[in-house]
């Protein structure tokens, strides 16, 4: 029975983890287009302010932050050239080619919460620091260059780990004493 628990554990925190991960993504998502709307704001009412005549001071036409939340917790696509979401936005540039960041994210948030979730109920949660030393060391190029990268590593893998620690402790003294 006990190896039913485990199992049951295990999916909950890797597969149902996505969604939480996705949802926790819009939500800071919504908080920085809040600010970003506070900022601008308050920028046009200020002499001088750059951010009323600079598009890329908004963030629904900045094409770095622009990255589908529907593709995985950790999948930001980061595309210089690509065309602004907003209408009336500045014309891309050609020249410069898409760039995919942080691929393979969704399939290492899962793996990833698989692991903290195992760690958590075989008893070693010290795996956990391999986890991140692992999935850090892995994606640190990635992370230095692009800090939109940064930013979506720090909350995917925060949301991932308590997802994965919340299931395993749950499991581990509802059903596993």
């Amino acid at each position: 029975m006990n190896a039913l628990w485990i199992m049951l554990a295990l999916l909950t925190a890797g597969f149902a983890g996505w969604p939480v991960t996705a949802w926790v993504f819009r939500l800071a998502r919504t908080i920085d287009d809040r600010a970003d709307a506070g900022g601008a704001a308050g920028a046009a009412r200020t002499p001088g302010g750059d951010a009323a005549e600079d598009p890329s001071a908004d963030s629904t036409t900045d094409p770095e932050i622009q990255a589908p939340l529907e593709a995985g917790p950790d999948a930001a696509q980061v595309s210089p050239g690509a065309a602004p979401a907003s209408p009336g936005a500045p014309a891309p540039d050609d020249t410069v080619s898409s760039v995919r960041i942080l691929r393979g994210g969704a399939i290492i948030g899962i793996l990833e919460r698989f692991a903290v979730c195992l760690a958590i109920l075989a008893g070693q949660p010290v795996a956990i620091a391999y986890v991140v030393a692992i999935k850090g060391l892995g994606r640190f190029a990635e992370l230095k260059a692009t800090p939109v990268a940064a930013e979506r590593f720090i909350i995917g893998t925060l949301t991932s780990m308590l997802w994965a620690a919340g299931v395993a402790a749950l499991a581990k003294v509802l059903f596993l004493g």
